[in-house]
């Protein structure tokens, strides 16, 4: 297991932003920026061998700055969607920015933690990445302090361990927003399109415009967001069923089964001969079929376009700081807050 380092440049503000390489003994490397705790590039090897860059991605630090996709970075301190741009935390009503209409999406799209140069220490088999908020910065309370700390061991495992604490009661809801193509970050929507995949969820929570939650956990059996069983993500896509035309394809929430905290397989992708296992200890995992990349320059000068990349986000459900029904993403003053994802290619 190597970690090595290299200058990613500066950012328009000075700052200087790092890039760490991990790679084990099979030649799977994972390559991370300071920037965001970005992952910009995982190298993974197929059934015959052949190396290839899985994760979409920019070429340059510029392009990273802004990032209107959020490809590859860690997204919070609360990911996917607050209704009406609100929310109250121990008796106080607490306003974030209205950047997805009415609604707030992924906390901030400049000040968010995608946005932050972290603080990166080089561990022997990954790098741990820190981060800071003070009180209000992006509308939550509290001086917030949050780490994410990816790992690469020799059984193909990249784990990302999150942790939080902060001395206001606050939300922390991290997931990494990684768009994945397992033929290569340049092979397109027809490789996605051909990705099989099983989402251990037999519930989704369901949507009304504006991609917020109704509150109703609702049974996927009948549905094209049944993935309880292997399904390309190409067959549905493009259904005329309501809940998908409101986002143009699959941005969902699904309801891990038998969620009880503990870290478990959640979700597996295969194509290319590679396959791709999700492991969470969160209730939720959103699965976005990338419909709104259009014409993103990423990395070699490839265009990246609509449905080049699909993501499968681990997190709490889209706003549950609202919603009572759903498990609460909300950390008291001084309470840690952990969470581990883990990527398993086999």
């Amino acid at each position: 297991m190597t970690v090595t380092t290299k200058s990613f440049g500066k950012t328009k503000s000075g700052k200087e932003v790092t890039l760490y390489t991990l790679e084990n003994s099979k030649g799977t490397k994972a390559v991370l920026s300071s920037l965001g705790a970005d992952l910009v590039s995982l190298f993974v090897k197929n059934d015959k061998g052949e190396l290839k860059d899985v994760v979409l991605g920019y070429e340059t630090l510029e392009d990273y700055e802004a990032n209107p996709a959020f490809l590859g970075c860690v997204v919070g301190p609360c990911a996917n969607r607050i209704a009406n741009g609100k929310c109250t935390i121990e008796g106080v009503e607490y306003n974030v920015i209205k950047n997805d209409g009415e609604n707030n999406l992924h906390t901030d799209y400049e000040k968010g933690l995608h946005k932050q140069v972290w603080n990166a220490e080089p561990l022997e088999n990954g790098v741990k990445f820190s981060c800071e908020m003070p009180d209000l910065y992006v509308g939550l309370p509290g001086n917030i302090k949050v780490s994410a700390t990816y790992t690469l061991n020799d059984d193909n495992e990249l784990k990302i361990q999150y942790e939080g604490q902060s001395d206001k009661a606050t939300i922390f809801n991290l997931t990494n927003h990684s768009y994945y193509n397992l033929a290569g970050h340049d092979a397109g929507q027809k490789y996605v399109y051909d990705t099989d995949l099983i989402i251990n969820a037999s519930k989704y929570t369901e949507i009304k415009p504006g991609a917020i939650p109704t509150g109703k956990l609702v049974d996927v059996a009948g549905t094209p967001l049944d993935f309880t069983k292997v399904k390309k993500i190409g067959k549905e896509v493009c259904s005329d069923w309501e809940q998908m035309t409101m986002v143009k394809g699959y941005d969902h929430n699904m309801a891990i089964d038998n969620y009880d905290g503990k870290l478990k397989k959640v979700a597996q992708a295969s194509c290319d001969g590679r396959t791709m296992e999700v492991y969470t200890d969160l209730p939720g995992i959103q699965f976005y079929s990338g419909n709104w990349l259009i014409d993103v320059k990423g990395k070699k000068g490839v265009k990246y376009d609509e449905r080049g990349g699909f993501c499968l986000e681990t997190q709490f459900f889209p706003n549950s700081v609202n919603e009572k029904s759903f498990v609460s993403p909300v950390k008291k003053a001084g309470e840690k807050y952990t969470s581990v994802t883990m990527l398993k290619f086999i």
